[in-house]
C-alpha cells in the first residue's frame, strides 16, 4: 500500500490546481483568450501562485498531501473540506466553460450571429454559482461529505477533464488556424461544433469504457498502491 506521495508527483500537481483556479473568473479568462495576457490576468495569476502555493505547503490541495488520503477505494472516510473546495471549483473549470462554448457554436450555427461574449458576460457568473452551490450542498462526485463512492466518482471526475480538456484543445486550434473567411460564416461555426461535440462524445464512450487513464472501474475495497 503507498504510504506517502512521492515529492515530484506532489509537485506535478500543483499545476493542475494553478489551473483551476486561473480559470475561475470567465470573463477575465475570457478576456485571455479574446485580447492576451493584460495587467489583471497578471494580478490574478500572482495570486493564485501565493494562494495555492501556501496550500499546498500545507498539503491542502488534493495530490499535494504528504500521505494520500484515501488508501482504500470505497471506504467511508470523511471528505476534508480542502478537497471539497478544490473539486468543486474543478467542477466549474469542466462544466463552465464546455457548457458555454457549445452553447455559443450553437448559436452561431443556427443563426450566424456569434454571442460567445455576451455569454462570459451574462452567464458564466449564474452558472458558476450555480456549480458552486451543487458544491457546498455535496452534490457533486468527489464533493460529498463521504469518500465512500471514490471509486465511482473518480471516473466521472477523470472522463469529464480527458473529454473537455482534449474538445477545448481541438476548438483552440481550430479557432487559431481557420480562415478568417471561413471562421465567421455559419459553415465555419458548424464546422467547429461538428469537431467539439465529437470529441466531447468520443473521450465521454471511452472514459465510460475506462479506456483512459484513472477511469477504469474500480473494485469495492481495493488498495491505494505504489
Amino acid at each position: 500500500m503507498r504510504t506517502r506521495n512521492k515529492t515530484y508527483y506532489r509537485i506535478l500537481h500543483w499545476p493542475i490546481w494553478i489551473w483551476v483556479f486561473f480559470l475561475a473568473p470567465g470573463p477575465l479568462t475570457f478576456s485571455l483568450f479574446a485580447k492576451g495576457f493584460s495587467v489583471a490576468n497578471s494580478i490574478w495569476l500572482a495570486l493564485v501562485l501565493v494562494g495555492t502555493g501556501v496550500a499546498g505547503v500545507f498539503a491542502q490541495l488534493p495530490g499535494v498531501e504528504r500521505a494520500p488520503y484515501i488508501l482504500r477505494f470505497d471506504e467511508d472516510r470523511p471528505n476534508p473540506l480542502y478537497r471539497k473546495v478544490c473539486y468543486t471549483f474543478a467542477w466549474n473549470a469542466i462544466l463552465n466553460f464546455a457548457l458555454l462554448n457549445l452553447a455559443g457554436l450553437v448559436i452561431a450555427t443556427i443563426t450566424g450571429v456569434w454571442t460567445m461574449k455576451q455569454l462570459y458576460q451574462y452567464v458564466y457568473l449564474p452558472l458558476c454559482l450555480l456549480i458552486l452551490l451543487l458544491g457546498v450542498l455535496g452534490q457533486l462526485p468527489r464533493v460529498g461529505k463521504s469518500t465512500k463512492r471514490e471509486g465511482t466518482e473518480r471516473r466521472y471526475f477523470y472522463g469529464s477533464v480527458w473529454a473537455v480538456v482534449t474538445g477545448q484543445t481541438l476548438l483552440l486550434v481550430l479557432w487559431k488556424t481557420m480562415p478568417p473567411a471561413l471562421a465567421t460564416t455559419r459553415t465555419g461555426s458548424a464546422i467547429k461544433l461538428i469537431v467539439y461535440a465529437g470529441a466531447l462524445a468520443t473521450m465521454g464512450m471511452a472514459a465510460w469504457g475506462g479506456k483512459l487513464p484513472r477511469t477504469r472501474p474500480i473494485l469495492p475495497g481495493e488498495l491505494m498502491v505504489d
